[in-house]
């Protein structure tokens, strides 16, 4: 495929709504699930878990059938809220593609990939299908030269992984006229045991490419070309590569007309009476169908028919409808199931984090602030707004930052509805310097913070400040900073006040002997020191807060020089507690 082709990718997700809601209800993980279409009376199933098969299930049972197979099946309907945000996160998966992404239909997104070198498309697919996988959703990919192609590549792919998650074999329930109605596999048009059907596969794995980037590529010799772990070479090196690795999730279409030929005529999607008349003339193949000249086919079966013939031929393009990138960036659900407890709302938020991240990283911005709001059972609403330190796209980040915020939280009811909204800015880019004075880490230090404050109240913790008063170490406590210091002022240069003193905290209480004709300290005694008071300063009054009678507060202070056996020079101060020594000068 050379640089200048055109090259479309397909991501689709089977059973989209089963797997939409299954993402969001951890609860129903390896347990027999069914999802139901139509009304209560009419439903039938249309999707079902591997453990559901297991147990006799099959599509287009009522509620009933099915319960009297597996009386332990979880039956549940199609939940729009699930499927809107799955959408979401399949559409912000393909956005890391190509910026040209189109919501093709429920579970199927197309992402123009010619931009992409060739042999970064299958690399990038993968990295795709791995985000997916992150956020809850297993799909397969499809890559080709035009999106039709590229959509059946894609089922094909889905059906193949299909085919080895249940060893190759599907369940029958013989002797029912409620036996499952599939439609024919892409990969075989013909009964079990056909040699032209063995030909026709031959043909179709040579036209095909299987791949799966190997981060441990080994040689390609011969025992690893068997057991298909082998590197595999790019897209426009397998003209006519072998299949792989059956596992894997991505097919590339290398020859359209081998890889058509064998499949079915429901894989392009006919008309019903197309179908019969297609049938009364032998055709059950594309290959048998574009067998047929065009003019002969649009002449017998009209537009539609020509429209089919170029779909079974691989001939039908269509340019994409890209969507425009995102405006907001916010996830909600309305919860059918109540949540009383952190876990499965961390569960859900987790979920939101990781597609509203995708979405940021996608258009280059980074979250600034967090909205949270809780709706609970009672009518009553829990909001908060967090101001992050500093922006960021990182799911663990955001993600803690809501669980250290969550933790703390207590509702007086259940939980019916949650929405998440990220408020985004320009990301931040610096580079750090040797004298740099900002935090290293502003996201671990406001998270610090945030599990100090629950655990001895946000009224003890911050930063300490001088009050407004003449009261000696009178501090006040102010929310801690983590923003930079990018101050450049130079540091203002103090002038010298006299010897330093080392201030003892706490005060140490001490006992005083006033001299007998005046009321001037003569004496001290202290745990640690004692003596007599040689020379003295003072005193030096100060009151205060004398209008609030719990507040208010005086003392004098006394610079004294301490005789042996204990000599040097301390402050001492009195307040209507006593006496205390407040500290030593050097």
């Amino acid at each position: 495929m050379s640089k200048s082709t055109s090259c479309f990718a397909v991501l689709l997700v089977s059973d989209f709504s089963l797997q939409a809601l299954l993402r969001l209800r951890p609860d129903l993980t390896g347990k027999p699930v069914a999802l139901l279409d139509g009304d209560r009376r009419r439903a039938v199933i249309t999707a079902l878990t591997p453990a559901s098969r297991t147990a006799g299930v099959v599509t287009g049972l009522t509620a009933p059938q099915a319960l009297s197979r597996c009386p332990d099946l979880h039956l549940e309907q199609t939940h729009a809220n699930a499927d809107d945000e799955a959408s979401a996160s399949l559409l912000a998966a393909a956005s890391r593609l190509s910026p040209l992404v189109e919501d093709t239909a429920l579970g199927i997104a197309t992402a123009d990939v010619t931009s992409l070198p060739a042999t970064q498309r299958e690399p990038r697919l993968q990295a795709a299908l791995d985000q997916l996988t992150v956020l809850g959703l297993t799909a397969t990919a499809g890559l080709a030269t035009t999106p039709l192609l590229a959509l059946y590549a894609a089922r094909a792919a889905a059906e193949a992984a299909a085919k080895c998650q249940v060893g190759g074999a599907k369940i029958q329930v013989s002797n029912s006229k409620y036996q499952e109605a599939e439609e024919q596999p892409l990969l075989a048009a013909e009964p079990p045991g056909s040699g032209r059907r063995q030909s026709e596969t031959q043909s179709l794995r040579d036209a095909v490419h299987f791949s799966r980037p190997d981060p441990f590529p080994r040689p390609n010799n011969k025992n690893s070309a068997e057991s298909g772990t082998g590197s595999s070479p790019p897209l426009a090196e397998n003209r006519k590569s072998k299949v792989v690795n059956r596992n894997c999730p991505i097919l590339a279409i290398t020859d359209a007309h081998e890889f058509l030929s064998p499949l079915p005529l429901s894989a392009a999607d006919p008309e019903p009476d197309h179908i019969d008349i297609l049938q009364l003339w032998g055709i059950t193949t594309l290959g048998q169908l574009t067998a047929l000249t065009k003019a002969d086919v649009a002449q017998r079966l009209g537009p539609g028919g020509l429209a089919l013939w170029e779909r079974a031929a691989g001939q039908s393009t269509r340019p994409i409808q890209p969507l425009p990138p995102p405006q907001s960036f916010a996830a909600e659900m309305e919860l059918e199931h109540l949540i009383e407890s952190l876990e499965p709302l961390m569960f859900l938020l987790r979920r939101f984090i990781n597609r509203l991240c995708l979405d940021l990283q996608g258009v280059a911005l980074a979250a600034a602030e967090i909205d949270l709001c809780l709706k609970l059972d009672d009518d009553g609403t829990h909001q908060r707004s967090i101001r992050l330190p500093e922006p960021t796209a990182s799911p663990d980040l955001l993600f803690r930052t809501l669980q250290s915020h969550l933790e703390t939280v207590f509702t007086d009811s259940a939980i019916v509805a949650v929405r998440l909204e990220l408020f985004p800015t320009r990301p931040l880019h610096r580079q750090q310097g040797l004298f740099d004075t900002g935090l290293r880490d502003p996201h671990g230090f406001a998270e610090t913070l945030a599990r100090a404050a629950a655990l001895l109240g946000s009224d003890q913790l911050g930063t300490p400040q001088l009050a407004d008063t003449h009261r000696p170490d009178s501090a006040t406590l102010v929310p801690p900073s983590t923003g930079e210091n990018i101050s450049t002022a130079p540091t203002p240069a103090l002038p010298a006040l006299g010897i330093p003193l080392r201030r003892f905290r706490p005060p140490r209480p001490v006992r005083i002997e006033l001299q007998s004709t005046s009321p001037i300290p003569a004496y001290l005694w202290s745990e640690t020191l004692r003596g007599e008071i040689q020379h003295h300063h003072g005193p030096w009054r100060a009151n205060g807060d004398w209008w609030q009678s719990d507040q208010a507060w005086a003392r004098e202070e006394w610079d004294i020089a301490l005789g042996p056996p204990h000599p040097g020079l301390y402050r001492l101060s009195q307040t209507t507690t006593g006496w205390y020594l407040e500290g030593e000068y050097d």
